[in-house]
């Protein structure tokens, strides 16, 4: 196998452990006295519910969120598929409605969550005075900072009706098991879809804390939703929680697990960095560098996996996503070096823009480029790993996955 037929399999292996549907049903739980309600947001909430209809013996019903292009057919939970990530009407109505229902239910009846990526933008609920254009804005100038996603929940969950507890409150007496695939560094509760029934450990003046210190403009709307007693989220120890069971179904590290295996298969020694990596994509492609030629000069044939959420602070109007960002930041900081290969994919499918899901290169990625007389690195102070690797041919395109554990990273060192 060539080292690109490699990469392939790796990814493949990955991706496989990360089907969402699959991990569901060995923890659903068991039937309830009354209804089942089964509500859901995120990019693997359509598999997720396929699943749950699927295995589950009984009557239900619900609603959930997906982003568009990761529908599913679904028979007896209705589903609604919505942008992503900025929030849109479509979403908006499906998280007002699924707060009402919720609302409805018993103390004999079960309310199913499933949680998974991409969850926090598909359930946009904002607290007045705050309009849903508001909340796009906001979100769109974080997404914009290079804030990581701890920071970015934790506003989000401030300016929220749904979020950071508040649909476990909503659900009053009613008992509630949530399902969730992790697409976040520590895989905490809190951060996966922003909580919607987790304890929020975070302040609403913290959250305006990180809003001030990257530099996003806080108007008087703004700082009167957060200076507002009535924002503050529930706190551990909430007796709300009390009937909440949460459990994580799928983690980034059964990614990596797969895809190590899968490289130790192909003769690689795995090199395992975690599952947790956060940080600006090109940096981050600059010190994986410089462990590739300590492992070259050492002569070690290994092959270095990584998950986690890089993230991109936008300066320049090119197209493409941290992956991406990284992979050529990589590739600069190699320099040509002989006997590495290399990929950077989102499990979702799509890398901060639809066209695909990351990119593959290897020593010639730099000449080939230049011989087609681009310029690696005015692209990427452009932002536009996206330019770069299409031009290539070397954007990895998988199409929604239906899943969504964040990042997979690997390098092949010969």
């Amino acid at each position: 196998m060539s080292a690109r037929d490699v990469l392939r399999a790796v990814m493949e292996a990955g991706l496989a452990a990360a089907d969402a549907g699959a991990a569901v049903p060995p923890h659903l739980p068991a039937r309830p006295a009354g209804r089942v309600l089964v509500v859901g947001a995120g990019k693997a909430s359509a598999a997720m519910a396929a699943a749950v209809e699927a295995a589950w013996d009984g009557p239900l019903e619900g609603l959930v969120v997906t982003q568009q292009g990761y529908g599913r057919k679904l028979d007896r939970i209705r589903l609604v598929e919505a942008s992503h990530p900025l929030p849109g009407l479509e979403a908006q109505a499906a998280a007002a409605e699924t707060l009402v229902r919720a609302s409805m239910m018993g103390a004999d009846d079960l309310m199913l969550v499933l949680l998974s990526g991409g969850g926090s933008a598909l359930w946009p609920a904002p607290r007045r005075p705050l309009d849903l254009d508001a909340k796009r804005e906001i979100t769109k100038a974080l997404l914009r900072s290079g804030a990581p996603i701890s920071e970015i929940n934790a506003v989000r969950k401030h300016l929220s009706r749904i979020k950071g507890g508040r649909l476990a409150r909503a659900a009053g007496p009613c008992p509630i098991v949530a399902l969730a695939v992790s697409d976040v560094p520590g895989d905490a509760p809190d951060l996966i879809a922003s909580g919607p029934v987790s304890p929020d450990p975070v302040t609403s003046a913290e959250a305006l804390a990180m809003l001030k210190r990257r530099g996003i403009p806080v108007d008087e709307t703004l700082a009167a939703v957060l200076d507002d007693p009535a924002s503050e989220t529930p706190k551990p120890g909430d007796p709300c929680f009390d009937r909440v069971d949460f459990r994580i179904v799928l983690r980034p590290a059964d990614m990596l697990a797969a895809a190590a295996k899968a490289a130790d298969a192909a003769g690689y020694r795995p090199m395992v960095l975690g599952d947790a990596l956060e940080g600006e994509a090109c940096d981050e492609g600059r010190a994986h560098a410089a462990l590739v030629r300590e492992m070259r000069a050492r002569g070690k044939r290994v092959a270095i996996l990584s998950g986690g959420e890089l993230t991109v602070t936008i300066g320049g109007p090119g197209r493409g996503g941290p992956n991406r960002e990284y992979a050529l930041g990589l590739a600069l900081a190699l320099e040509g070096l002989e006997g590495v290969a290399a990929l950077a994919i989102d499990t979702d499918g799509i890398d901060g823009a639809p066209d695909g899901a990351g990119a593959a290169i290897d020593a010639q990625t730099l000449a080939r480029a230049r011989a087609q007389r681009l310029d690696p690195a005015a692209m990427l102070a452009a932002n536009d790993s996206g330019g770069f690797f299409a031009a290539l041919g070397d954007t990895i395109v998988t199409g929604p996955t239906g899943t969504n554990v964040n990042d997979l990273r690997v390098i092949l060192v010969e």
